[in-house]
């Protein structure tokens, strides 16, 4: 099984998750972790699973202007974040997903959102999910959040955990073993 994770990343977080899952991943699949300023059209090329992350932005996906707003803030004297290269200037998951033409692939998402309650965090996840289904993609699996603690951008304890054992199980559901199973008969 291929398996390609497209990342998004201001502070290097989501970065961190992205390569957590992959090493879960990598149990039983071929894995690329692109960030999605790397990702052209070609890299779903012959997957059989797309994982998309990035980080949650005023309840949802980043766009321009927040991404603008991330780098001030990393900007500001006394500030603990420092800014990815290129992530205020550079497209974002939206961007990405806006571009796609039709995917003959399973898909799963994730993001990452600060502690709290989701109604009041949001989870860029799900309009992730919606986007990469409104492409045709088959989602294997429920959008996943994984947790950054206050304005640092830091993960919380065991999220990188949590990640790895994602990725383990999405080379166990029932949508990818359908794929692969495809692959082989063909």
């Amino acid at each position: 099984m291929r398996a390609v994770i497209v990342y998004e990343s201001m502070f290097g977080a989501t970065k961190k998750v992205a390569e957590a899952i992959a090493e879960g991943l990598a149990e039983c699949a071929e894995v690329s972790v692109v960030p999605v300023a790397s990702a052209g059209a070609h890299i779903l090329d012959g997957a059989d699973l797309v994982v998309v992350g990035g980080p949650t932005h005023t309840h949802g996906m980043s766009r321009p202007g927040t991404r603008k707003m991330a780098g001030k803030q990393a900007g500001k004297p006394g500030s603990e974040v420092e800014l990815v290269p290129g992530a205020v200037s550079g497209p974002g998951v939206r961007e990405w997903l806006a571009s796609l033409g039709r995917l003959e692939v399973a898909g799963a998402v994730f993001d990452t959102r600060l502690q709290g309650l989701p109604a009041f965090t949001g989870r860029a996840s799900k309009s992730i999910g919606r986007h990469l289904a409104r492409h045709g993609a088959r989602i294997a699996a429920a959008p996943e959040s994984f947790l950054v603690g206050g304005l640092t951008g830091a993960l919380a304890g065991g999220e990188l955990e949590r990640a790895r054992a994602w990725g383990q199980r999405l080379t166990r559901s029932d949508c990818l073993r359908g794929v692969a199973g495809r692959r082989q008969a063909s």
